[in-house]
């Protein structure tokens, strides 16, 4: 981690970059209010105003929904997503015309932004530096949302080191053909998997079609080193049960009516829609995290939505949590 000179393909220089000093946090998350008494609204959160534009647009017009709606369900959980967020770069997917509209990714902070906005500068091996803004606390969150994001996509690997990720996951995706079922069936069979080899993992649903499991780890193996077990654990999935699962990476070549289990997203700079994040989908549904208890149950993509997850966060509180913790990490190093 203290290398030193340009960017490679496997080496990445990154700083975090702050001009404006943190302030002491205001009122408690959950407790914040978007006004609707006008469509340009300028707020206090934490100590800093944020302006909110088009908070009364429609999102989602067939469900009623607003952006103003939208900033409301991200400010109702920050405090469980933030922690998920800090000191990670983020990739802005822009939906200025709502869900259903047109969108684009944009990974440069725009300008002019607040000062306190906190970037990551990383440069790749093009020699090009991107600054990243990152989402360190509620006004931030806000400002981010403001742009017309509805999902969360930030990097696996904090800013400090943007080559050492802190996790290992897979994204288990439907190819045409094949239902959820099928999907909750290869999450448990990965969980079976990872099970046997003493790996602790924990899965949330997309929000779209399937299901993503992660498994925490010591910070230590670059992005690659994660990115080929991935390749190798997947590959094994797909021998162990054929009829079932993919791993595939061609899309011409993936057999109907099977699972992809996704090893291509631990790749660098990749990014998966973050643990709370709404989807551009057609009920505003939300990346839950759930228990292996519910899977083996079944569950919807359409059970956890914008309208009861906070409700469902109040009540259970952040299933994730332990990817936050230092302790209860695999490391990955072993299975090399």
């Amino acid at each position: 981690m203290s290398r030193r000179g340009p960017a490679t393909r496997d080496y990445h220089p990154s700083k975090r970059r702050s001009t404006a000093k943190r302030p002491s946090r205001g009122r408690a998350a959950g407790s914040f209010t978007i006004p609707r008494d006008a469509d340009d609204v300028v707020v206090k959160a934490e100590g800093r105003e944020v302006r909110l534009t088009n908070v009364n647009k429609l999102f989602w017009p067939e469900l009623g929904i607003t952006k103003g709606d939208l900033l409301q369900y991200y400010a109702d959980v920050s405090r469980w997503l933030i922690p998920h967020l800090t000191d990670r770069a983020m990739v802005m997917k822009r939906y200025p015309h709502g869900a259903a509209g047109e969108f684009f990714f944009m990974k440069r902070a725009p300008s002019p932004r607040p000062e306190w906005i906190e970037l990551c500068s990383i440069e790749h091996g093009s020699g090009n530096v991107i600054d990243f803004p990152i989402v360190q606390d509620l006004p931030a969150l806000l400002w981010v949302i403001n742009l017309g994001c509805i999902d969360l996509n930030q990097w696996y690997a904090r800013c400090d080191d943007v080559d050492r990720p802190d996790y290992l996951h897979f994204d288990l995706d439907p190819v045409p053909g094949a239902d959820f079922g099928r999907v909750l069936e290869t999450a448990l069979l990965v969980r079976e998997s990872l099970d046997s080899l003493g790996m602790g993992n924990y899965a949330k649903t997309t929000g779209s079609k399937g299901v993503h499991v992660y498994v925490p780890i010591v910070r230590g193996p670059t992005q690659k080193q994660v990115w080929t077990f991935a390749k190798e654990f997947a590959r094994q999935m797909e021998a162990r049960k054929p009829d079932l699962v993919t791993a595939e990476y061609k899309v011409a070549k993936r057999p109907k009516g099977r699972v992809l289990v996704d090893y291509n997203q631990n790749a660098w700079g990749r990014t998966l829609a973050s643990i709370y994040s709404v989807r551009p989908k057609p009920r505003a549904p939300v990346s839950t995290p759930v228990t292996w208890k519910e899977l083996e149950r079944g569950v919807a993509i359409e059970d956890f939505r914008m309208d009861n997850v906070p409700a469902r966060l109040r009540k259970l509180g952040d299933l994730w949590e332990p990817l936050l913790a230092k302790t209860g990490r695999v490391k990955l190093e072993k299975f090399f």
